[in-house]
């Protein structure tokens, strides 16, 4: 009965079994996604669940030091977890673990230090230089809406001036320069996390080189003589069309040259009113002979 009673404590701690608790706490944080893992509890045949909570700054001081649950690892199968939805702020988090099997439940473990987001490691984005036609195009990795790039371009020769663009579109295609033939430009890039205000390294620049193509003579004459015939005959040729579109609609009518007036009404008037005059005096002339022979 002794030793029944001295066993009890050593198995029951609120009236559950103990299971041993995990061990070996870590976080491993990159590119700010967080990744919680730890020592697996094994029990030979049995399936062992874990239950992940972290504390803030916020809840420790003004909510009595609760811990709350992870929204992806209370249960969580695996020995790891992803808290990178959990750590919203870049202030202290702690995190701790414990395993459960059934009715058992283990002791929490904690993890050593807090961790803060703003120790996350950064890398430089993987991308692809490329060229399209005579520009330079650049296509960087997606590594989420925190990140901003900055990427730096230059001719490569002595003395050439190296640009910097921003470039906050994930995963498309971006246009940098208009290249010249037969020149090689080189660029490199670097993330940039604002909320942590943190750069990555610059990457290893990568170099595309545009060969020495030019536009043939002959076509280049073609296509200036194609322009110019645009020009005349383009306003020529609507010009034409205007002159047909009035005569069909509104045609002119020729009279005949004897219907044309040639002169003004008054003159036509003072003409007539002479040859009346004229022909009055030639009949009173012809009458007076008449006369005398009567």
């Amino acid at each position: 009965m002794w030793f029944f009673y001295a066993l009890i404590p050593c198995l029951l701690i609120d009236g559950v079994t103990v299971l041993p608790a995990p061990q070996n706490l870590s976080v491993q944080s990159t590119n700010m996604k967080h990744l919680l893992t730890w020592s697996p509890v094994t029990v030979p045949g049995e399936i062992i669940y874990y239950f992940v909570e972290y504390q803030g700054e916020y809840e420790s001081l003004y909510m009595s030091h609760i811990w709350i649950p992870s929204s992806w690892c209370s249960p969580t199968e695996g020995p790891e977890c992803d808290i990178t939805d959990d750590i919203t702020a870049t202030v202290p988090y702690k995190l701790r673990v414990r395993a459960t099997l059934g009715s058992q439940t283990s002791a929490w473990s904690t993890l050593q230090h807090p961790f803060n987001r703003n120790s996350t490691t950064l890398t430089p984005p993987v991308m692809e230089v490329t060229k399209d036609g005579f520009h330079l195009v650049i296509k960087l990795e997606d590594l989420g809406p925190q990140f901003e790039f900055l990427v730096a371009y230059w001719r490569r020769e002595p003395g050439a001036k190296e640009h910097v663009k921003v470039v906050r579109s994930r995963g498309i295609p971006v246009h940098l320069e208009t290249m010249e033939p037969g020149a090689a430009y080189c660029v490199k890039v670097q993330t940039f996390v604002k909320a942590i205000r943190r750069h990555s390294p610059f990457s290893q620049a990568e170099c595309v080189k545009v060969q020495g193509e030019t536009l043939p003579l002959a076509l280049a004459l073609f296509a200036f003589v194609g322009f110019m015939l645009i020009l005349v005959v383009v306003p020529l040729s609507v010009w034409k069309m205007g002159r047909l579109l009035r005569n069909s609609c509104c045609p002119v009518v020729v009279l005949p040259d004897t219907l044309k007036i040639t002169n003004s009404p008054q003159k036509l008037i003072s003409c007539r009113r002479e040859e009346v005059e004229a022909c009055a005096t030639a009949v009173l002339s012809s009458e007076e002979p008449f006369r005398a022979w009567l």
